[in-house]
């Protein structure tokens, strides 16, 4: 079976429109070039309560929850308070990200920074060979900062722990509209369960068509697949 993955993106900023989401799409494309299939993108407020109920959901639901923001030092921050509320632990302080946080700061720190160095109670610390801040783990839930810079080197840092099956994929562009081909699709869906089959119209180009997909992890089954759509619709195929 394959492996599965939600995100849950938090903050107020990304709702109310002052700064759009980079780090969804961004786990779209890593998790889809890696074999992990990406179910949901969740977004929400820093608000406790509804960080640990979707953490919970998701985290029973999926192999991996990837959370992205809402791990700093001010009141807002409040992804900790929310993980842990979903798992029923306490939030602690955790030795090693306070000496690196006394550590970075040194005689400028500020108390509010150590808040950087609070985690649900459990969390497993992950550095595969990032000399910076750690990744941090509770169970199968992946704790990443909201700036995108930082996720993506996170993130990086972490891929290698996760674990995936790449997908296939073959393409047909149509002319002709979906009315006309949906029959010899659903047929050739019904034939082939195990894979996905996508039909996606496009208006805007030069000149009208519909690009076909099809997916999965059996690149036999996707060959054979594609072959029959193609004895099917060869007529209206696009040369």
């Amino acid at each position: 079976m394959a492996s599965t993955a939600s995100a849950v993106i938090i903050g107020d900023e990304i709702l109310s429109g002052k700064f759009a989401d980079e780090n969804g799409p961004f786990l779209v494309a890593e998790l889809r070039a890696l074999g992990v299939d990406l179910r949901r993108i969740t977004v929400l407020p820093d608000v406790v309560g509804e960080i640990a109920d979707a953490v919970a959901a998701e985290a029973a639901k999926h192999t991996y929850v990837f959370t992205s923001g809402g791990v700093g030092p001010t009141h807002d921050d409040v992804t900790m308070a929310g993980i842990a509320r979903a798992f029923g632990v306490d939030v602690v302080r955790d030795p090693t990200l306070e000496q690196l946080v006394r550590q970075h700061w040194g005689e400028r720190l500020a108390a509010a920074n150590l808040r950087l160095a609070e985690v649900p109670s459990g969390t497993t610390l992950l550095t595969n060979g990032d000399p910076g801040w750690p990744v941090m783990r509770f169970r199968n839930v992946f704790i990443l900062p909201g700036v995108p810079s930082l996720f993506r080197r996170k993130f990086a840092a972490l891929a290698p722990t996760l674990v995936g099956a790449p997908m296939c994929t073959e393409r047909l562009i149509v002319r002709c509209d979906e009315g006309t081909l949906a029959d010899d699709l659903t047929a050739v869906a019904a034939a082939f369960p195990h894979l996905q089959f996508g039909s996606y119209p496009r208006f805007d180009e030069a000149s009208f068509h519909v690009i076909i997909t099809i997916e999965g992890r059996d690149r036999a089954a996707v060959a054979a697949s594609h072959a029959e759509l193609c004895q099917r619709l060869g007529p209206h195929l696009q040369k």
